[in-house]
């Protein structure tokens, strides 16, 4: 599933693609992306006729600004946005398309067919789901140190787990959670309550370097992702831990181990992070 890193790529990607083109109308070939109940029809005949003008991100939520509504969008797995000309053929994967006045097509392609979509008046996208709930952005002023301690204090899960549920801070997922984890020098599997205001700091320092890593290269493409203009990340030629099980720490040597935490593969050094 595309992370924070990824999905600020896309993001940038993105906008650079529609900004100020204006939909002529929206067809939509698997009705269930389409989150609002029965109103596959309704979000098609909302957008007809709007212009896009921005495109912003809330954790791994993509936004897309029009001049009325704010269009809320995951890609969860397999999602992708690109743009075509009306001409180039259309394949199976292809279940939203924005059509341009222009001739060209925003296309929605998710090989899984798990991405959503939710329309909101502009405004009132943070009032509901999916956004109402989540933590703060990990590069802004809410996010301290003391916030992470404080989330992390009132819950006896895993460390880990703990944070790839987007209320301590949004955006991490398998990936950048072992990540600055390693970073942090904290197994996975320690007790999120458990840590000391030594722990806390660097696990909040790691965090926001490691997302700010990772945007830099363009996020990491460890299986399908590419942002909106083809392009991969490259962020995973610098990973310690993730998807390296049976591989040699890049700080000390030894061999790293895999095990399951919250039902999540988990990659870390036995050395570096003692429990």
């Amino acid at each position: 599933m595309p992370e924070l890193p990824e999905v600020e790529t896309v993001r940038k990607t993105l906008k650079e693609l529609v900004t100020g083109k204006e939909i002529g109308q929206v067809s939509i070939h698997w009705p269930k992306m389409i989150k609002q109940p029965g109103e596959a029809e309704q979000f098609a005949d909302a957008l007809a006729g709007q212009t896009i003008l921005d495109v912003g991100r809330r954790g791994k939520f993509l936004i897309i600004y029009t001049d009325d509504y704010a269009l809320v969008s995951h890609l969860r797995m397999e999602g992708k946005y690109a743009l075509y000309s009306k001409e180039e053929d259309k394949d199976k994967h292809t279940h939203v398309i924005f059509h341009f006045t222009d001739g060209s097509e925003l296309r929605y392609r998710d090989v899984r067919k798990f991405g959503t979509m939710h329309l909101f008046a502009k405004g009132e996208e943070f009032a509901s789901l999916p956004l109402s709930q989540l933590g703060p952005e990990p590069f802004s002023e809410e996010f301290t140190p003391q916030f992470l301690q404080q989330r992390l204090a009132g819950t006896n899960r895993a460390v880990k787990t703990a944070l790839l549920d987007q209320k301590a801070v949004v955006g991490l997922g398998n990936i950048y959670v072992d990540e600055a984890l390693f970073r942090a020098g904290i197994h996975p599997e320690r007790l999120a309550s458990s840590l000391s205001d030594d722990e806390i700091g660097r696990l909040h320092k790691e965090i926001v370097a490691t997302l700010s890593e990772a945007v830099e290269k363009g996020g990491s493409t460890i299986r399908s992702y590419v942002n909106s203009q083809g392009q991969i990340g490259m962020f995973q030629l610098e990973l310690f831990v993730y998807g390296r099980k049976g591989e040699a720490c890049k700080t000390c040597g030894s061999t790293l181990e895999r095990i399951i935490v919250g039902g999540r593969g988990t990659v870390f050094c036995p050395v570096c992070q003692v429990k």
